[in-house]
This record gives C-alpha cells, structure tokens and sequence, in this order.
C-alpha cells in the first residue's frame, strides 16, 4: 500500500522485545510467544505477527474481491516473517505455484498459513499472565465498574469510553428497523453493533443475523466505501462513512434493517481506530457524549419516529442532576483507573475463528481450490497433527512448539548466524534470511552447527537458549578478539575476510550514532520503554503529514523509541541507511556517501550537540585554558586522551575558531562512526 496506517499501542510489542533481550528470556520461550503470547498471559509478544506492513483499510474499498485479495497479501506477510526471520527460508515464492527445484510447495504454503488463519490486523487487549497482580487488579476494577454501570442504567442515557467502543444505552425499544441520524457530517464508523436486553452479546446488525444495513459514504475523504453489508468479522477491513443526504437535512445516516422486529438497548459505535486519526481514542479522558445522532424506530406502518437523542443527554450533561453527577463521575474515575492499570490496548493483532484454507490457484483467492489442514512445510518433517477444527490458539501454539524442538534443523541456526552477523558484520552464512539453495553456503559449517548445539545445549542447563550466554561466547573468542589492522598477504588471499583473519571494521549504524553524540553531550534521556516519541505532526491525512521537530529535547531518548512513519523520516539519520519501516529487512546495507560528513558537520542537530559537548568540557576543566578542554573532549567523543600532534593541533583550532568546532571534526572522524 502507499499509505500510512498508524498503529496506536504498537510500542508495547517494542517494548516486549527490549525486556525480553534485558531478561535473557530464552530463545525458545521468547519464538512461542511471539506465535502464541495469547495462551501463554503474554499478548503483546502476538505484535511480530502483524508487524509487517498491509493495506490499510481505507485504502481497500467495499469491493468483496478487493477485500480477499487484502487478506491474502497480509497473510502472506505473516508468512514472508516467520520464514525469514526464524526458519531462514523463502515462503512466498510456493504463493501462486510450485517450483520444480523448490522443496517448499503450493500444498505446503497454505498449509502453513492455515495455522494463522485466526489471525488479523488490528488491536486488542494484551493478556497478561493469571497469577500477575496486575490481572487481578483489573479484574477487580472491572467488577467494580460493572457494578457502577448498573445503576446508572436507571438514571438515563450514558456514555462509555474506555476501550475502542462508545457504548449508548438507552431505554429498550421493540422495531423491525433502526436508523441513525447523526447531527454532523463526515462521520467515519470502523465498528457497529446493536444490542438487546433479550440476546445478551449478540450483535444485532451482522448480516449473519439477517440485517441488511444501508448507507453511503460520507464527502469528509472521498466517495469511496458505500455500505452495503457489515462484513462479520473483518475488523479493519473497511471503514463505514456516511453521506449527507438532502431528504434528512443535508447530514448523515445509517439504516439498520432486521430480519423481524428486535427488542433493542444499546448501541456501540467505533471510529477513526485505523484508517484515519480524527479521533485519538486512546488518549482521550473519558468523557460525555461527543457523537451527536438521534435513533429512530421504524413503525409498522413504515414510518420513522424518534426515540432517542443524544441531544436529551447533552442538555442534561451540561447541568445533571446531583445523583446523576455522583454516578458518573464515580464511573469515569473507575474508567481513567482502569484504562491505567487494566490490560493495554495495543497493535497486537485481532483474533478471530479461523476460517478453512484453501489452496489458492496461482495465489488467487478467486481460485480456491482443494482444503489443507495446518502444518509446517513437509520437507521439514512438519506435520503437526492438528484438523481444521483445531482452534485458531492451539494451532499457533503446536507450530511453535514444533519449531521449538531441539531436532529443528534450523531455528537455532538461524539465530546463531544472525547474533555472528551483528557482531562480525556479516554471518557465517551471508544470506541470513535464507538458507536455501539461493542463498550463500557458509563459510564455516562446522563451527555453525558446533554454535547451534552449544546454543541448545550449553554445559550449564539454565543457559539454555540463552542469547547472551551466545554473545558471552562469541565476544571473548579470538576471531572477535583480532585486530582490524590489514595486512597485505591476507588481503592478497582474502580480501573480504571470508576466513575471519582479522576483526573488519565497519560503520555504525544511524541509531548509534545519533544516541553516541546525544551521550557525549550527556543529554541522552536513558529511560526505558513507554510511548514513542514523535518527530512529525498529525494531520487528517497522512499525505500532509511532515517531519515538525527532528531535535528537539524531547527527542533525545534512544532513536530506538521514535515513532516511525513511512515517508516520514529524519533525512539526517536517512544518509547512514535508516531502514524505510515499510520495508522487512534482514540486513541493512551498507553505503559511503558526500551526504554523510556533510549531515555529520553542518546539521543542526549536530551543531547543537557539538555546542553542548564544548560547554560540558569547559565547565568540567573550569574553563582555564583549552588544553584541558581539548582533552576531555577527545575523551567525551573518542573515549581517549588525544596524542601530542592531535593535542596541538586541537588546541590550535580551539584558539583560532572555536571548541565546538573542533567536536564538530571529532564527530565526523572515522574513529567515533567506525567500529574497528
């Protein structure tokens, strides 16, 4: 898709990630929660699965085939992750057919996808462990908070928000129709649902109930996405927007239309939670009412008369009446407590029944053919045991205990060469998302499977998959431990030091650097985990959308905790290949380019530092004469006293320029960006 989709809460999957690395967690429990967090009390580490990039839903349409063909492409998403990045195999080219040299075929493709077929795009409540005192905190608030609700019932009309609803009680009716007027325009609904006090949960306006809902888009974006039907179960699939229409005053409606009459009660409406940003839910305090819309009933004459209006409420919450006030004040602290302490909503993926698989001829969902069971890859020995009746949990859950399994020829591999590829630079093999026949042989096979066994079975059994016991073992050998200096029969034989003959310098990534200076300048904000930080404004459409604040203070926590938006980005950290977020990569590459001693002498985040870096100096050295504060800015940038000719030299250019000048060279050094 070339648009954006914010993803409110997707930092709580980032932040799962961080304290699993801090904690150690081992490998193979932190890949089974990553498949199966839901059944474990660990939902937020379900985000790897939906944290590819996707076609938003407002950019799908209301066309059915539009809609399939969506879903297909982000449950080949899921596919191209979990292959790449912890199996190291290509699963997307068995997609639309089998390869006469592949091992991974069409039958085995879908197959595997049917093991995620409960799986969408989206945000929910992340689940905690059950013996974690946070769960059952929020259990208790929320009984509390149900308890609170129910004589409010009886006080009049109410509103609630805190979750993704707004939920609009009001006295039950008996209609074979509902309509709803809103008393604005360009109304945006991602999700409907009406209830009654004789079905409890039972969604009144699915079609699979036999309602026929009807409306048309709205002019607040574009024409697009009449409605037609709610389609049940696909959240984010398509946004309802409603059209002003000159036999109701020139605002919006929506007609819900049943199969017979239903005694009706409440009506919960959401908006804006994915394809647009009018409405930040999350961060709104709970409130009164802000839809404004009437209900009418259909009478059985045809006609429609008014039951309801949340104007009655609007008056009365300007001046409630004392009992009123009392109840829904102790509602909303209850609210606020809960949306504080309860289980997160967060960019986690959204769970639904899966649906049964089939095998989709040349990729197309408008060729099914025969119906697959879930299960792995057959060349994998992955037969999994598990039916279409198996439920969406249980089969994720099995998957990740198959891969899990010390016999699994490639999981700890894989994650073997990619912690030797991030410390020396390049893997043992080369390729690191693919360990096929595509893919680059390794240069040591030995010692890769030496590293795999040693990473499963280690000689003390609580290092069990334990990723820095791993880095431990690698970082203190003798190839890690070589100097990066050349020599020129080495380089004659190896050039690309394939033989590990010495230790390769390499470049720092963009993220290092800019948190490096930050440090140097000791403003580095070093707290951990919590909402990102946001370089760029909000508008109502992304296309308007554009970096605001590369630098500012509330900028300086780790590069790791900023917001990430595509087309969004700091061009300064760009230049030294900042990944497009739109983009899954498993290796950055990596360039030499004008543009980056130019971003690292002239940007103004860098002189800003620079100025900082010469201040702190000065003041540490009381500020005398600038041989000490040369010094102790060769010690800040460069972690060294400088030697006799750089001490002159710096302190000559300190004189006749300007300290911060000379940081300003120290940063563009290959000795503070290289790593050799």
């Amino acid at each position: 898709s070339e648009a954006n989709l914010y993803r409110k809460g997707a930092w709580l999957y980032r932040d799962y990630v961080i304290e699993a690395f801090n904690q150690d967690k081992p490998y193979d429990q932190f890949v089974t929660e990553q498949m199966a967090g839901d059944v474990l009390g660990a939902g937020a580490a379900t985000g790897f699965l939906v944290a590819g990039p996707h076609v938003p839903a407002a950019t799908v349409g209301r066309e059915p085939s539009a809609i399939r063909q969506a879903r297909a492409d982000r449950m080949d998403e899921i596919m191209q992750t979990i292959g790449a990045s912890m199996l190291g195999i290509t699963m997307n080219c068995a997609r639309c057919h089998t390869h006469k040299f592949d091992p991974i075929t069409l039958k085995d493709y879908y197959a595997m996808s049917a093991v995620f077929q409960d799986i969408e795009f989206g945000s929910r409540k992340v689940e905690w462990p059950v013996q974690d005192a946070r769960q059952q905190k929020a259990l208790g608030l929320q009984d509390s908070l149900q308890k609170a609700r129910d004589p409010l019932r009886d006080l009049g009309a109410w509103e609630e928000d805190w979750t993704a609803y707004r939920a609009w009680h009001f006295p039950a009716i008996q209609t074979r129709a509902i309509r709803l007027r809103f008393l604005k325009p360009n109304v945006t609904i991602d999700e409907l649902e009406i209830l009654g006090p004789s079905q409890p949960g039972v969604n009144l306006a699915l079609k699979r109930h036999g309602t026929k809902v009807t409306g048309f888009p709205s002019q607040g974006v574009d024409n697009r996405n009449p409605i037609d039907v709610i389609q049940d179960g696909l959240f984010g699939t398509m946004a309802w927007r409603t059209k002003k229409q000159k036999d109701l005053e020139d605002l919006p409606w929506l007609e819900c239309h049943f199969e017979e009459r239903q005694w009706v009660h409440q009506i919960n409406l959401s908006a804006n939670r994915e394809a647009f940003y009018d409405t930040d839910y999350l961060e709104q305090s709970p409130h009164l009412p802000t839809y404004a819309f009437a209900v009418d009933a259909q009478q059985p004459d045809g006609a429609w008369k008014e039951v309801w209006n949340t104007k009655t409420l609007l008056s009365h919450g300007t001046h409630p009446p004392e009992k009123v006030q009392a109840k829904v004040q102790d509602l909303q602290t209850l609210i606020q407590t809960l949306k504080t302490e309860g289980p997160p909503v967060a960019f986690v993926g959204r769970l639904m029944e899966p649906s049964p698989t089939r095998v989709l001829y040349r990729g197309s969902p408008e060729s099914p053919r025969e119906m697959v069971a879930p299960a792995a890859p057959a060349i994998l020995n992955g037969s999994l045991g598990l039916t279409q009746e198996t439920s969406g949990p249980d089969r994720r859950l099995r998957f990740a205990q198959w891969m899990t399994h010390p016999d699994h020829p490639l999981l700890a591999r894989v994650m073997v060469n990619r912690i030797w590829h991030h410390l020396f630079g390049v893997g043992l093999v080369p390729t690191t998302s693919d360990f096929g026949k595509a893919g680059s042989p390794p240069s040591h096979p030995a010692l890769l499977d030496w590293l795999a066994h040693h990473f499963m079975h280690p000689r003390e059994e609580s290092d069990a998959w334990s990723i820095k016991t791993l880095i431990r073992l690698i970082a203190t050998s003798d190839a890690f431990s070589r100097s990066s200096a050349p020599s020129p029969e080495a380089m004659e034989l190896d050039a690309d030091n394939r033989w590990l003959w010495r230790f390769a310098p390499r470049r720092l990534e963009a993220e290092v650097i800019r948190d490096s200076i930050l440090m140097a300048a000791d403003r580095l904000d070093t707290r951990l985990g919590g909402p990102s930080y946001r370089i760029h404004n909000i508008k109502k459409t992304y296309a308007q959308w554009e970096v605001t604040d590369n630098h500012g203070p509330q900028t300086w926590r780790r590069m790791i905790y900023q917001e990430r938006m595509r087309r969004v980005d700091d061009q300064l950290f760009m230049a030294f290949d900042f990944p497009d977020c739109g983009q899954i990569r498993s290796k950055r590459p990596v360039s030499t380019t004008p543009l980056q001693a130019l971003n690292l002498m002239n940007s103004n985040f860098v002189v800003d530092q620079a100025r900082a870096i010469a201040d702190q100096a000065q003041k540490e050295t009381g500020g005398r004469d600038h041989h000490a504060a040369v010094i102790r800015c060769f010690e800040r940038l460069v972690a060294r006293p400088p030697d006799a000719q750089e001490l002159s030299l710096g302190m000559e250019l300190a004189e006749r320029q300007s300290l911060h000048l000379l940081c300003r060279s120290l940063i563009n050094a290959n000795e503070f960006a290289f790593l050799r």
